[in-house]
């Protein structure tokens, strides 16, 4: 009896009949050949074969295939027909895989009301990955948006940072930029420096082995390796294939993929350098001033930079290019700031205008300051009791500005005024007055040499400049920098119209509330704010210049002139890391010196604030004076 495997005789013999190959061209060119039909038969009776037994294999595989599926079918249908059966309309016109994707999530559904019966206590973990991501594709398209969608404020301890100094022979440091593990600075003596950043303690000597060690583990390692560094060299001025600086950089920022480092310098060059081991790849000549401010896109390889030459200019680096300059400042750029889409914000220093660029679109806003900082004869603007109106000073230079998201930023001025902008109002929001407080009376003795001289021939004291400003991006945290020996932090308000305090970087709560309390004018939308404090000039005097005994006086010496800042771990669960740079001198010039200034960095790890949940078996605090104690 044939089977699948075997053929029939009948077959076979016609296979043997059909298998003279080599005598078929011959046969076909004769006459003979072509008059005879026995071959006719054998010709077309092996294509029919073929196809029988084709039809066999497709009709064998294709049953069983049938049964598989139906058994998956009728698997599902058992264990999900305690659920209820569908109505006969919903099966009608349905699939088989319409109804498989039925029955699969009706079975889940199923199981999961099982589940949830037998233990109250247990929880879903693909429920809760659902919400996670759920939750992540919010902040995607909040960020993609370019909206403030992340309250931080209230999340990390500032109180608690730790803080680590080091320095390195060298001149005043100009500018930071980080792009984790790695920091990169500048400084006035013509280096360019790459540091490795230091993990977090618990992340440094983690246990190879499940056996407990003996010995106990490394003390911590807290000051940045040196990775390398490039210098300006001078005396390549005539030599045309030179990529790299012949003056001092002064301004740094690196990419956020880490393949690409930045500088500007005051040989009005921008010189490209790969991050790994900072060889220049190419240098641009297109400006023709100092190079005094740069701006990574977020996410891309596009870079803003600004010049004393009052242009903006945008550049390629996927394809090392200039792209276009943008006119409009009536002075100096001190500074820019961009994010995610393709604008720009720069300030023009003297002509006191901040501008929001809209590349794609070549147009421009135009935001005037220029504010009094307060005044006794007006009415928006009132002095706190005690203050000499010559101490509430004019904004003469807009220096600084960082963005907070694509409709807000923020600026600050060589009066010490923090203003908030939105791109909806030509006017500022909300201006904190004098943000860093005043600089300490000079003393009569320094100021005349007369034998027996006139007080009364003392100038005021005039409000610190803010040198430094740093937002994290898409978030309500602001930090700003001065020559007060402290870094201050500031969040946006729930309404987003007002700047707030918060306290000041590795400064306890104690010391946080006498230093926040600054005798300032605190205006919202034009008018005074009801909150500013009431002391005296002595006492504003002596706040806002010499520390707390609380606050370490060596905390921060020097000019703040610039400030990095990075999240540590996945999406900032392990706090956040400061990076401040310093130097005795300011970034652009010598207006002011300080002699007991420190040229060097200083960084603060802020850790996440503690779940209540943490603290349960702690002990309990006790409330003295507002101010909560061990």
């Amino acid at each position: 009896m044939s089977s699948f495997f075997t053929a029939p005789a009948s077959e076979k013999k016609r296979k043997r009949a059909a298998t003279a190959d080599a005598p078929k061209k011959r046969l076909a060119t004769t006459k003979s050949s072509s008059k005879s039909g026995s071959k006719a038969p054998t010709k077309a009776a092996a294509p029919a074969s073929k196809k029988k037994a084709i039809e066999r294999d497709e009709s064998i595989s294709g049953s069983d295939l049938d049964s598989d599926l139906s058994g998956d079918d009728e698997f599902i249908e058992r264990r999900s027909s305690d659920a209820g059966s569908g109505d006969e309309s919903e099966k009608e016109g349905e699939t088989a895989a319409e109804k498989r994707l039925r029955l699969a999530q009706r079975y889940l559904e199923k199981t999961r009301k099982e589940v949830e019966q037998l233990d109250e206590y247990a929880f879903d973990a693909e429920e809760i990955d659902r919400d996670l991501l759920a939750e992540r594709l919010k902040e995607d398209v909040a960020e993609a948006k370019g909206k403030v969608y992340r309250r931080l404020a209230s999340e990390l301890a500032f109180d608690k940072a730790t803080y680590t100094q080091f320095r390195w022979n060298s001149g005043t440091v100009t500018s930071v930029a980080v792009c984790p593990p790695y920091a990169y600075t500048t400084t006035k003596d013509g280096y360019l420096t790459k540091w490795k950043l230091q993990d977090l303690p618990k992340n440094q000597w983690p246990q190879t082995t499940k056996k407990k060690p003996k010995k106990p583990p490394a003390p911590p390692k807290k000051r940045p390796e040196r990775i390398c560094f490039a210098k300006a060299d001078a005396r390549k001025a005539n030599d045309k294939t030179y990529q790299g600086h012949l003056k001092a950089p002064l301004v740094v920022k690196a990419s956020q993929d880490g393949k690409f480092v930045v500088t500007g310098g005051a040989d009005k060059r921008l010189v490209v350098y790969n991050a790994a081991d900072l060889k220049p790849i190419k240098a641009f000549t297109q400006h023709r001033d100092a190079v005094t401010g740069l701006a990574f896109r977020r996410g891309t390889n596009q870079l803003y930079s600004c010049s004393k030459d009052r242009t903006v200019k945008v550049w390629s680096l996927d394809e090392l290019a200039y792209v276009e300059t943008l006119f409009g400042h009536q002075d100096e750029i001190l500074d820019i700031d961009a994010l995610g889409q393709e604008r720009c914000v720069s300030v023009g220093a003297r002509d006191r205008t901040a501008r929001y660029w809209k590349v794609p679109e070549e147009s421009q806003l135009v935001f005037r300051g220029g504010g009094e900082g307060g005044s006794s004869n007006t009415k928006k603007h009132k002095l706190p009791p005690g203050m000499d109106p010559a101490s509430a000073a004019h904004e003469g230079s807009m220096d600084r500005v960082a963005m907070i998201d694509d409709d807000m930023f923020v600026t600050g001025s060589d009066n010490g005024d923090l203003a908030l902008w939105s791109i909806q109002r030509k006017k500022p929001l909300h201006v904190i007055a004098r943000a860093h407080g005043l600089e300490p009376p000079i003393k009569l003795e320094d100021y005349s040499a007369d034998e027996i001289p006139d007080p009364s021939i003392i100038p005021a004291p005039q409000p610190r400049g803010i040198t430094a400003l740093r937002t994290l991006p898409y978030s309500d945290l602001i930090f700003s920098g001065s020559w007060d020996g402290c870094i201050r932090v500031w969040r946006l308000s729930e309404d987003k119209r007002k700047l707030e305090a918060v306290g000041i970087l590795g400064v306890g709560s104690e010391t946080c509330e006498n230093s926040t309390n600054i005798s300032n004018g605190a205006t919202s939308n034009g008018e005074s704010s009801s909150t500013s404090s009431s002391t005296t000039l002595a006492a504003q005097s002596s706040s806002s210049s010499s520390p707390p005994p609380s606050q370490p006086k060596d905390l921060v010496r020097g000019i703040v002139n610039d400030i990095a800042l990075f999240e540590r771990g996945e999406r900032g669960r392990d706090g956040l890391c400061v990076v401040v740079v310093t130097g005795k001198e300011m970034r652009f010039g010598r207006w002011k010196y300080m002699k007991e200034g420190r040229c060097g960095a200083v960084i603060f790890e802020v850790p996440k604030v503690e779940k209540k949940n943490k603290r349960k078996n702690e002990d309990k605090k006790e409330e003295v004076n507002g101010v909560y104690k061990e």
